[in-house]
């Protein structure tokens, strides 16, 4: 007991280090019974948007994966709040997580995709920097994104296997560039938010590498991945989650996928029965393999 209670002094002193650098900020701590800890708004950069909350359980292993939480937006709205939920039921099952904001896509501060993944990059950076004081180990994480989060968990997770263990993606998009994207009906309505995702202009007779290289599904590497997709999303057409599992298949990247039927987009909000039953359990279950 006193080591537990030690751990959880020394992570708080680390935040408050953190916190002594910002101002006008709304950061707290949490403490509840045996240590048990939330910390909410905790500043990861300079930007109002770069703050995060952890969550740290009563009882965890050194060698448990702490869970990344990208919430979801179109990649210019959200916040963190919209992911609590998820947050709350890994606190329940003892899992230690951090669910962050990250900055918005914007043409007039310049800031793309690459911004929003820079972000991720710095959340873990600082808290690889508090790790040893909450005794677990840095660069060891599992990404779970929702929607536009979705697709900056798996292109941050392909291109980093050295920090993300695992990836977990709930109604992300995952192709902005191939001949069945480009064909569909999908396409027509998605381009222009992916234009101003990607920051390049969309050209549907000549697509610039610059949507290739946004694209999950172009950026496949060998961490395993779990992928939640609804048959009636129209926002991420079901085609996105079935090519994606595709390639996964053919590039035998350990994966499982999750078809929903009678599921639109991020069903986890509109329906507690296959949130309960289908994906609390199937994200608990991939987390603890």
């Amino acid at each position: 007991m006193k080591k537990l209670i030690l751990r959880y002094h020394f992570f708080a002193m680390g935040c408050v280090g953190f916190l002594l650098q910002s101002c006008n900020t709304k950061f707290r701590v949490w403490v509840g019974p045996g240590g048990q800890q939330k910390i909410y708004n905790l500043k990861y950069g300079e930007h109002k948007r770069q703050k995060m909350d952890v969550f740290l359980p009563k009882d965890y292993s050194e060698n448990s994966p702490v869970v990344l939480i990208v919430h979801g937006g179109a990649w210019t709205l959200g916040k963190k709040e919209h992911m609590i939920q998820v947050q709350k039921m890994l606190f329940q099952n003892n899992i230690p997580s951090i669910n962050m904001n990250y900055r918005f896509v914007s043409t007039k501060e310049k800031i793309t995709y690459k911004q929003q993944l820079e972000d991720i990059g710095l959340a873990i950076e600082k808290f690889n920097s508090l790790a040893e004081k909450a005794e677990l180990q840095p660069n060891n994480y599992i990404l779970l994104g929702e929607s536009a989060g979705g697709h900056l968990a798996l292109l941050y997770g392909y291109q980093h296997p050295e920090q993300i263990k695992k990836i977990i993606s709930l109604s992300g998009p995952t192709d902005f560039y191939s001949s069945e994207y480009l064909k569909s009906f999908y396409s027509k309505y998605t381009s222009p938010t992916f234009q101003k995702v990607v920051g390049t202009k969309f050209d549907r007779k000549n697509v610039s590498e610059a949507f290739k290289e946004a694209s999950p599904i172009a950026n496949i590497t060998d961490v395993p991945t779990m992928l939640f997709q609804g048959n009636n999303d129209v926002l991420v057409n079901q085609h996105q989650g079935i090519a994606m599992d595709s390639a996964l298949t053919k590039m035998n990247v350990p994966h499982k996928f999750i078809f929903m039927k009678g599921a639109g987009h991020a069903p986890r909000f509109f329906s507690k029965r296959k949130r309960d039953s289908i994906i609390y359990p199937n994200i608990l279950e991939w987390i603890k393999k």
